[in-house]
C-alpha cells in the first residue's frame, strides 16, 4: 500500500527540516499551509521546502480548504505542525490562537471523518509550554505546584519562588499546568487528538518540544524565540538585553535534532500515554545564552535590565531519558555549537 504523508504547517521552520526527510520513506508527501505573514516574507514557496513535497496552500481552521485536499489526498500518516506560538502575545490573541490550535485541530479531525479518510497515524508537535512552571521542591525535597507568578512578584523582582528549586519537566513525573494562553490551547490540542483517535482506531503520537532554534528559522517574527533575536542583535553589535536577573532557564534543541526525532517517532512509534519530551537535556540560563551569541559577533557583553514578560515560566527544561530510549533517538548538537551554525547561516545562507 502507498504511504502519504501529510505535514500541516509544512511549509515553516520544522516542517521545512522535515521536507528533505520524509520522501525517503514515503511515496507522496504534502505540505499545507497558509503561509502568515508573521512567519513569510513572501507567500511563495519557501526554498527550503525540498522539490519533492508538494505544496499546497491551505488554512487549518478553514472546512473548505480540507475538503480541496482531501479530495486528492488520502494520508496514511498526519504531523500535525500547524499552529500559533507565540506565549506574549497570545494574551492579547487569545482567540487567534484557540481558533488556530483548537479549531485547527478539530477542522482537521472533522474533515477526516467527513471524507472518510481516516490516517493510521498523527503525529502532533505539542509544546512545554503545557507544564506552565511545572514542579518545584522544598529543601526537604518536597513536591510542590507553585502556579504562576503573579505580576506582583515580577514587578518586585522576585523571579523564583521563595524557598523552591525547579525540577526539570518529565511527562510521566510532572503534571502539565499550563500559565499562558498558548500553552492552555496545546494542552487542550493533546486531549482533542488522544480522545479522538483512540475512538477512530487512529495512533495519536504526542511531543512536547522544548525551544526549537536553527538555521531556517524566521527571522522576522518575533514571536519564534529568543535564539535568533540574540543572534542578530550580537551581530549588529548591539548590547543584548537580558530579561529578569538572566537566570531564567531553557533548554535550547537544535532544528535537526527535533526533525529526526519527529521521523522516528512517525515511523516507528506507537500511541504513547506519556509524551516524548525532545530538547538537548541541557539547562541553559537567558544570560550564558546572551553570552554566546555576543562571543561569535565580538559584540559589547549582554546587559540584564531587569524587565520581564508576561506569561513566562522561570524554569523550563526537561529530561529526556524516557524519549531517548523509546525513540531510539539522541540530540547531536548542543547550545554552543548550535548557536553558531544559526550565526553562520545568519551571515552567509549556509548550513553546516
Amino acid at each position: 500500500m502507498a504511504k502519504t504523508c501529510l505535514v500541516t504547517g509544512g511549509a515553516g521552520f520544522i516542517g521545512c527540516a522535515l521536507s528533505s526527510r520524509l520522501p525517503e520513506h514515503f511515496d507522496r508527501v504534502i505540505a499545507m499551509d497558509n503561509m502568515h505573514p508573521q512567519v513569510h516574507q513572501s507567500p511563495e514557496r519557501p526554498a527550503d521546502l525540498d522539490e519533492r513535497v508538494e505544496f499546497v496552500v491551505g488554512d487549518v481552521t478553514k472546512p473548505e480548504d480540507w475538503d480541496r485536499l482531501l479530495a486528492d489526498v488520502s494520508p496514511t500518516h498526519i504531523i500535525h505542525l500547524a499552529a500559533e506560538t507565540g506565549t506574549g502575545q497570545s494574551l492579547r490573541e487569545a482567540t487567534r490562537h484557540a481558533d488556530v490550535n483548537v479549531v485547527g485541530t478539530t477542522q482537521m479531525l472533522d474533515a477526516l471523518v467527513r471524507h472518510e479518510k481516516l490516517p493510521e497515524k498523527i503525529v502532533l508537535t505539542s509544546s512545554r509550554a503545557v507544564y506552565g512552571e511545572g514542579k518545584w521542591v522544598d529543601a526537604q525535597g518536597n513536591e510542590t505546584y507553585p502556579g504562576q507568578r503573579s505580576r506582583q512578584m515580577l514587578e518586585s523582582g522576585t523571579w523564583d519562588f521563595p524557598g523552591l528549586t525547579a525540577t526539570p519537566f518529565n511527562s510521566a513525573k510532572v503534571e502539565p499546568r499550563p500559565t499562558s494562553v498558548y500553552g492552555s490551547t496545546k494542552l487542550a490540542q493533546e486531549h482533542i487528538l488522544k480522545s479522538w483517535a483512540l475512538s477512530m482506531n487512529v495512533t495519536p503520537v504526542i511531543y512536547r518540544l522544548q525551544n526549537v532554534y536553527g538555521p531556517g528559522q524566521s527571522l522576522i517574527n518575533p514571536y519564534t524565540g529568543i535564539v535568533s533575536l540574540f543572534a542578530q542583535k550580537a551581530k549588529a553589535g548591539e548590547v543584548i538585553p537580558v530579561y529578569e536577573d538572566g537566570e531564567i532557564i531553557r533548554d535550547f534543541v537544535f532544528i535537526d535534532d527535533v526533525a529526526a526525532s519527529i521521523v522516528l517517532g512517525t515511523l516507528h512509534s506507537g500511541a504513547n500515554e506519556n509524551a516524548y519530551d525532545i530538547g538537548s537535556g541541557e539547562a541553559t540560563s537567558i544570560l550564558d545564552l546572551a553570552k554566546i551569541a555576543a562571543s561569535i559577533y565580538d559584540a559589547p557583553e549582554p546587559q540584564i535590565n531587569g524587565m520581564f514578560r508576561d506569561g513566562d515560566v522561570r524554569a523550563a527544561s526537561c529530561t529526556i531519558d524516557d524519549s531517548k530510549a523509546a525513540l531510539g533517538w539522541e540530540p547531536k548538537v548542543m547550545v554552543a555549537e548550535g548557536v553558531r551554525r544559526l550565526c553562520r547561516w545568519i551571515d552567509t545562507g549556509e548550513r553546516d
